[in-house]
């Protein structure tokens, strides 16, 4: 059982015992006796466990306790003191200690406790190895669980901790602030300010002071010395939205303070240098807006380290229909309406409209949906038309043999308008009502043949590869190898 631990006890005779002890059971022993060193420790590297006196010479071992758990409380502590008390132990025990020793104790009472925390430690790991292994259906602010979501997630969780620059592309509207938001929450800066420019919406004759801040005289209007977003980001994160807007000369600038962390402000001569983590999001193609001249090539590769994807509202499966419950039943509480779902043709048209303003359309139609009507179900009459009528459009672009009411209507008022060809016609024995219905029959496919031809157009557009037509299709690969096995088998017993 090998294992790394930290032993902080004042008393050199003691802590010489103990650190025997501890490594007969296996432990790389770092030791000190004070706990401003313990602390200085703990930021450089983070032990499997921390054996830790209440009492020291320097500070309270309780105010360390506590100082962990919110820092690394993934740590398990063992707390020990000469001077043992029931409150005491009931104390360090809800500030989160696994344990708690009176001095002195034995190897064997050391042993028995090392293994329980070492036991602990690792059931916690699997729970949470097991649970960071599922689905996710909300996630920092974001909702859905598509496999398209499921990559950006893991995504974030990976480049969350690190420094480097991260760039997010996406249509308008599929959420690229919230990312950058939670690659910052989930980030060790979390605790940090996290700033928010939109490059697009500020003049480019401001947009300079809007980063780098300016000082008093720089320009007309600049009464007072103004600190940028680069200096109110110090220590966090900075997030310019819509990098592509840039002008080109304000390019070059940046790219200097993302090389050194070094900037000017307008109209000054003194330097200032402030730590930020970068993230930058466009709409744009940047690579095309690089070869266009548009943007600086060596600015791209200095932003463009991680980059995140975020799928737009279509290709996300249900996603929509899992955002539009949520937003339902926020804006009901908000605006109190008693909305509580809604109704199957609803649901029809939601999930088959192809939404191109992506998420922030859809919190604008539901909105619209809760404010203007009362109900419980909304249905399909609540949705604006604009989206009933593109629904019907994407339905018969899928299927164009599908026939809706209003097409029959349509087709046999105009046989009606016909010249009488026999008087033997009547409105139920139309030749061309019947040739209509006989069509649309011959053009039906049985569901599991559009199945099989939908996969296997995916699979030889992928070139064969079907983990990446699984991942296209939003079904795991599993269930195309199985899928295929059966109709396999289903194409032998006709033969036979």
């Amino acid at each position: 059982m090998e294992f790394t631990a930290l032993l902080v006890e004042d008393s050199a005779s003691i802590g010489a015992i103990y650190s025997a002890y501890l490594r007969n059971e296996g432990a790389t022993v770092t030791y000190v006796q004070s706990g401003r060193d313990a602390l200085a420790e703990l930021t450089r590297w983070q032990p499997d466990l921390l054996i830790l006196d209440i009492q020291l010479p320097d500070m309270s071992g309780m105010d360390i306790l506590m100082t962990v758990q919110q820092r690394h409380p993934d740590i398990s502590i063992i707390m020990i003191t000469a001077h043992a008390s029931i409150d005491l132990a009931v104390d360090a025990m809800r500030a989160g200690a696994f344990d708690f020793l009176v001095k002195p104790f034995d190897a064997k009472r050391l042993s028995i406790t090392l293994r329980n925390a070492l036991k602990q430690r690792q059931l916690l790991n699997l729970v949470a190895n097991y649970e960071s292994s599922l689905p996710k259906h909300n996630y920092q602010g974001f909702i859905g669980e598509s496999l398209a979501m499921q990559a950006v997630y893991k995504t974030i969780d990976c480049v969350a901790s690190s420094k480097a620059s991260v760039f997010i592309v996406g249509e308008s509207g599929t959420g690229k602030e919230v990312c950058a938001q939670a690659v910052h929450d989930c980030g060790v800066r979390k605790s940090k300010p996290f700033v928010a420019l939109n490059c697009a919406a500020i003049p480019k004759e401001l947009i300079e002071s809007e980063i780098f801040g300016h000082v008093k005289g720089a320009f007309t209007g600049a009464t007072s010395n103004r600190d940028g977003a680069a200096t109110r980001a110090h220590g966090g994160t900075l997030f310019l939205d819509e990098i592509c807007e840039m002008d080109l000369d304000l390019q070059s600038k940046l790219l200097r303070f993302i090389q050194t962390g070094v900037f000017q402000r307008v109209g000054g001569s003194q330097e200032e240098c402030v730590d930020v983590r970068f993230i930058s999001a466009t709409n744009r193609h940047p690579w095309n807006e690089v070869s266009a001249g548009r943007f600086r090539e060596d600015l791209f590769y200095r932003l463009h380290v991680i980059p995140i994807e975020l799928p737009p509202l279509r290709m996300r499966n249900n996603d929509c229909l899992l955002i539009a419950k949520q937003l339902l039943i926020d804006y009901g509480m908000e605006e109190g309406k008693a909305f509580t779902g809604f109704d199957q043709r609803a649901i029809e048209i939601i999930t088959h409209y192809s939404w191109p303003g992506n998420v922030r359309m859809l919190q604008n139609v539901i909105r619209q949906i809760v404010v203007l009507n009362t109900g419980e179900l909304v249905t399909s009459n609540m949705l604006p038309i604009e989206i009933k009528q593109m629904s019907l459009s994407d339905e018969k672009k899928i299927n164009p043999s599908l026939l809706t009411f209003d097409d029959y209507t349509n087709t046999h008022n105009t046989y009606e308008a016909l010249p009488t060809l026999s008087p033997s016609l009547t409105d139920n024995n139309l030749p061309g009502k019947a040739m209509l219905v006989n069509s649309v029959d011959d053009d039906i496919m049985p569901l599991w043949k559009s199945e099989k031809s939908i996969i296997e157009n995916a699979i030889a557009h992928c070139h064969g590869n079907i983990p990446k037509a699984a991942a296209r299709l939003d079904i795991s690969a599993s269930t195309i190898y199985r899928k295929r096995q059966i109709w396999a088998q289903a194409s032998g017993s006709n033969v036979n």
